[in-house]
């Protein structure tokens, strides 16, 4: 029995065709759908915030460092802090994966006709991006293409600067040799053009400066443009005459490089004076401005002054041998030894006068000080002999009786009088009623002034204090307290217990108030150290 032989696949053409339309099939998906990616392959996917989605489409390729590395799959217009931006999904390759989170992206054009690709530039950042997460807008940008350029210009302008390169392509046509040759001489215009250049880049130059008051100075000649243009018709009559005379012009010219080696060399030494000149006429602006309010006075001063100003000589004549003589001190070596040891002295002298000063500023206590001693020398009319000085007529005797009284040697305190009387007037129990006495002063340093500097002038605001224990703060903190004190008596080894014991005495230097200034001080308004004038 014979076996049929087994049929060959490659002897059927119908598979054959089905197989091979079926590869057919599968390659051109593949190659359609390339530029979405292929199929099965993992991809790292992020969103990035663009300023502007235009000339951009899906499909445009993603690069890093010039390689590709992906595609752009969605562009979907959004909004961010209210500005209209494009939101754009990036497929990218596995090989980036992940990128920093600082990372930058810029759209660039990749050929005339409008293509475009996205940059990609990792950063640096420690943090990453993860799969679906959004580059910022602060972190995109886009570049300047050619046609926005060109957009710039209008219509007319863009066929005038067509013309102009076509014009410009017509004069170099055929001139290359001569184009060579110009830019050959020019070489050594340009090796003296950098300093030129540099000086004038310098700030210190104030070139700025120079061009903005260029523009000002232009403002203020158009009004007068007209009288200008007479000008300059005039010159050309002098021009006219300078051409009549050739040879007196060719000698000018001769003569005027020496002149003007003469002028730079004057010039380097006048910049000194002309810095100075520019700060001073800065410093004289604020006074220039103040001289139209100014000048009437000025010009009222000038009218008074005139006529006075012939006999000012005589005056200068006689002060000729006053000035001479101050040339001799000022000539004198020992002047400025003098003036050191002056200079010194009131160094040394300074917190002295720092502390005397509101004495009198404030106080006025030499004029307290001079005013009694001045009555107690002056003479007094007494009768028709005449008399003798208050401090020869007004002597008083002492109230012997009065305990602690001045004409004792055994004083245990202050004179005073006793707890209940007045002391303006007040007499002993005598049958003679003799005056008595009770110390009163304000110790040897009053103050002036507080820590404050309020006017505490206490000489100037002396009087009898009235109370009793309340006051024990104004003799020495309550040294002398009020009551009956035992006093020596005169009998030798005796005491004697009296009621001389008022506490009226005041004996501190300093009253637990601020006392205020003195009539005078208050008329003029001198509460204070500050407000001395």
């Amino acid at each position: 029995m014979s076996r049929r032989p087994s049929a060959s696949i490659v002897a059927s053409p119908v598979l054959i065709g089905a197989v091979t339309l079926l590869v057919t099939i599968v390659a051109v998906f593949l190659a359609y759908n390339a530029n979405t990616g292929l199929p099965f392959v993992p991809t790292y996917d992020v969103k990035a915030e663009l300023p502007s989605g235009a000339k951009l489409v899906k499909g445009n390729e993603v690069r890093v460092g010039g390689f590709r590395v992906g595609l752009v799959e969605e562009i979907e217009p959004t909004v961010v802090e209210g500005r209209s931006v494009a939101l754009v999904n990036l497929k990218l390759d596995k090989v980036v994966d992940p990128l920093p989170a600082d990372t930058t992206i810029r759209v660039r054009p990749r050929s005339a006709l409008g293509l475009r690709y996205v940059q990609i530039t990792p950063g640096t950042s420690n943090r990453m991006l993860d799969a679906g997460d959004t580059i910022p807008l602060e972190n995109t940008s886009e570049s300047l293409d050619l046609e926005d350029i060109y957009a710039v210009f209008q219509g007319k302008t863009r066929n005038d600067v067509r013309a102009a390169t076509t014009g410009f392509g017509d004069a170099f046509a055929g001139r290359g040799v001569a184009l060579n040759q110009a830019i050959e001489s020019l070489n050594p215009f340009f090796v003296h053009l950098n300093p030129v250049m540099t000086n004038l880049a310098d700030p210190k130059t104030d070139l700025d400066q120079f061009f903005r008051a260029l523009g000002r100075a232009s403002a203020e000649a158009a009004p007068v443009a007209t009288a200008q243009a007479a000008v300059f018709t005039h010159m050309a009559d002098t021009f006219e005459a300078f051409v009549r005379e050739p040879e007196a012009l060719r000698q000018t010219i001769e003569k005027s490089p020496p002149t003007l080696d003469v002028s730079i060399a004057s010039l380097r030494v006048q910049r000194p004076f002309l810095e100075d000149f520019a700060d001073l006429s800065a410093r004289l602006r604020p006074a220039a401005q103040e001289l139209p309010r100014s000048l009437p006075a000025i010009n009222a001063a000038f009218k008074v002054g005139t006529p006075v100003l012939p006999r000012t000589v005589e005056l200068n004549e006689n002060l000729e041998d006053s000035f001479n003589a101050l040339d001799a001190l000022f000539q004198n070596p020992g002047t400025l030894l003098a003036l050191r040891d002056i200079r010194t002295a009131l160094a040394a002298a300074k917190p002295a006068i720092t502390f005397i000063a509101p004495y009198q500023t404030v106080c006025n206590y030499t004029v307290y000080f001079l005013h009694p001693l001045g009555e107690l020398q002056s003479q007094v009319q007494n009768g028709p002999t005449g008399g003798g000085t208050v401090l020869s007529q007004g002597v008083k005797t002492v109230n012997q009786s009065q305990p602690n009284n001045y004409a004792t040697t055994v004083g245990s305190r202050p004179v005073d009088i006793e707890q209940d009387k007045n002391p303006i007037g007040a007499t002993d129990d005598s049958p003679q009623q003799a005056p008595l006495h009770r110390f009163y002063g304000t110790g040897p340093y009053p103050p002036a002034i507080d820590s404050q500097g309020n006017a505490d002038c206490h000489a100037a605001n002396i009087g009898y204090v009235q109370g009793g224990t309340e006051f024990s703060q104004l003799n020495d903190r309550g040294r002398y307290p009020p009551g009956d004190m035992e006093f020596p008596g005169r009998t030798p080894l005796q005491t004697t217990t009296s009621g001389a014991g008022g506490n009226w005495a005041v004996t501190t230097s300093d009253f637990p108030i601020v006392s205020g200034g003195t009539y005078v001080s208050e008329a003029l308004d001198i509460d204070n150290l500050e407000d001395v004038p």
